[in-house]
């Protein structure tokens, strides 16, 4: 239905505290379409102007009130499926008020509309299906995807979230099941961030599943075929990056995600000096995870520089984030070998060393090293290199274990343990294992929510969530605001300090690592100003003229959730004739 819509939006300054949106949209296709909706929030001119005076109950209703019914509503759910279709139907009916509704109960709906809840959204996508969001995209599709683009009907995107669907979260291939993700992504743009809806594109390239389960599932919504992996899939992604780029220019934000480990790192590699583009998986997690290690830093005084790292996993994440520690260490003295020798990674195969029987990837050489000794299991590694902190990222569930837990509290007065793998059932250990095996003394985050975990002796600690959605909002607004052209990591250097930067004395010593979600419209906008701030310092933005007042221009920009006027712009014209003049 969208896409058969056609509105044409222009904002216009107002006298008054009201802001007007021209729309050439009158009568029910007005209602239907989920920007101009306003349900019972039309005015009686309104209705009567636009045609719609009739189509709804007599009643005028305030947004407050909308509001309020969609919130009680939702509370009555207890499943979180359910809870998830609702929310997108109001998506689909009324934009602002969805947003409206999330933004004021942000830290209980974003384990709904994000993960862990669209993870099984995603498993379930084509049994809960109701309207179709974004665009798919299909390699039969290939040589035709500008026209496929032309089909959208927003002409100003801004910001483009993709995926393949190989590897959704911990859940692997679920082929074009995987839209949930960028749909959900892009939400959490506009909501902490303030990126205009309008602007943001959800793709899913549909190259085929190597699923099972999908390829016989009936109500699979993707090509039933093996997933593609000859040249036709690399021409693919290459006409995509053409055609978006040719279609909305040049400084269009195109992230990619959860892409297959293999699929990720190259194409980062392959695009990033060509396209704006990042990969959230990569970079986004390296960014928050660091934020982490650098608020830990304070609760412990002791320099970033004097920590072991060990990494169970060693995929996209894992390397991700190491990378972005070596960049941090030798800003603060070390050098690049010195770095690297301070951080280990553990993966299905073992510890990562000099002749393995099992061969590691270029990626990973980096961060290969010499035996300390036997090491059989993950437990060894603990025992043999005494990290300082540990960083799951495996996808593999429950391997920090009780023995491995005990290891760091025994090697460290204050250990570092984040479990970071989604959702939540992959994660490596839960908040309350963490806290309670360690006395409270641990530094604890996690990739999915856990609830505040109090110890026998009453003492209470509110988990940390190093959750993507603390950075990629504020680089993407920032990007976005500033022209930015190629996306290097410093910005997601910097991002990370600014994260920090927002923790306060008071949240490190109720236990968190990151502010609370409650305050993630903030932060994120906090995020936005530091990284406007060092593109343009740095020479990276190319939109001008540079604003002066950085913070005021981020947050003027920011989409609001309120109604605007769909009334024709009347006046007057005062003192005029038509009379002729003598």
């Amino acid at each position: 239905m969208l896409s058969r819509l056609r509105t044409s939006w222009s904002l216009r300054p107002c006298v008054s505290v009201c802001r007007w949106a021209h729309t050439k949209e009158k009568g029910r296709p007005l209602m239907l379409n989920p920007r101009t909706n306003k349900g019972m929030a039309f005015t009686l001119q309104e209705r009567q102007i636009l045609g719609i005076h009739g189509m709804l109950p007599p009643k005028v209703e305030s947004q407050d009130l909308q509001a309020m019914r969609f919130q009680k509503n939702l509370k009555k759910m207890t499943d979180p499926l359910q809870k998830y279709i609702y929310l997108m139907g109001i998506q689909e009916r009324n934009e602002r008020l969805f947003y409206r509704v999330l933004m004021e109960d942000i830290e209980e709906l974003m384990p709904i509309v994000y993960t862990p809840t669209v993870g099984l959204a995603c498993t379930q996508y084509g049994h809960i299906f109701r309207r179709p969001k974004g665009l798919f995209i299909s390699i039969l599709d290939r040589g035709h995807i500008r026209s496929i683009l032309d089909n959208w009907p927003a002409t100003n995107v801004a910001a483009v979230v993709v995926t393949d669907g190989e590897r959704i979260l911990g859940l692997g291939d679920l082929g074009c099941y995987g839209m949930a993700i960028p749909v959900g992504k892009l939400c959490l743009y506009t909501a902490c961030a303030g990126i205009r809806p309008e602007k943001c594109l959800p793709v899913v390239l549909d190259v085929g599943t190597d699923n099972e389960t999908l390829l016989k599932d009936p109500f699979y919504m993707g090509l039933y075929q093996r997933r593609d992996r000859s040249q036709a899939y690399n021409d693919l992604i290459d006409e995509f990056m053409e055609a978006v780029v040719e279609k909305y220019g040049q400084d269009t934000l195109i992230q990619f995600e959860d892409f297959g480990n293999h699929n990720a790192f190259r194409f980062l590699r392959k695009y990033r000096e060509k396209y704006c583009t990042f990969n959230d998986d990569i970079q986004g997690t390296a960014s928050v995870a660091l934020a982490g290690l650098l608020a830990a830093q304070r609760a412990i005084g002791k320099p970033l520089t004097e920590h072991r790292v060990l990494f169970l996993g060693a995929g996209e994440a894992a390397l991700g984030i190491a990378n972005l520690i070596v960049m941090a260490m030798m800003e603060l003295g070390l050098t690049q070998a010195e770095a690297r020798e301070k951080i280990w990674m553990y993966d299905a195969h073992g510890l990562l060393v000099k002749d393995r029987e099992h061969k590691t990837d270029a990626n990973q050489e980096l961060f290969v090293h010499d035996s300390p000794g036997n090491v059989q299991t993950f437990l060894d590694a603990v025992n043999t290199i005494k990290p300082t902190a540990i960083i799951g990222v495996a996808g593999a569930g429950r391997l920090f274990t009780n023995d491995v837990i005990k290891a760091m509290g025994s090697l460290n007065e204050r250990p570092i343990i984040f479990a970071l793998s989604n959702p939540t059932n992959k994660a490596e250990c839960t908040a309350e294992e963490a806290y309670t095996i360690t006395d409270g003394r641990c530094l604890f985050a996690s990739g999915s929510p856990f609830g505040p975990v109090t110890l026998s002796d009453g003492r209470a600690f509110i988990p940390g969530q190093g959750n993507n959605v603390y950075i990629f909002p504020g680089v993407a607004m920032a990007v976005i605001l500033s022209g930015v052209r190629h996306i290097c990591d410093t910005v997601f250097l910097e991002a990370s300090k600014s994260l920090a930067e927002q923790l306060t004395d008071k949240e490190l010593a109720e236990g968190r690592l990151y502010p609370p979600l409650a305050n993630i419209r903030e932060v994120s906008l906090q995020i936005a100003v530091k990284v406007m701030e060092f593109v343009y310092a740095k020479g990276m933005a190319f939109r001008y003229p540079e604003p002066l007042d950085k913070n005021g221009f981020v947050r003027a920009t920011a989409f609001n959730t309120d109604y605007d006027s769909l009334l024709p712009d009347t006046y007057d014209w005062p003192g005029v004739s038509f009379s002729p003049i003598n």
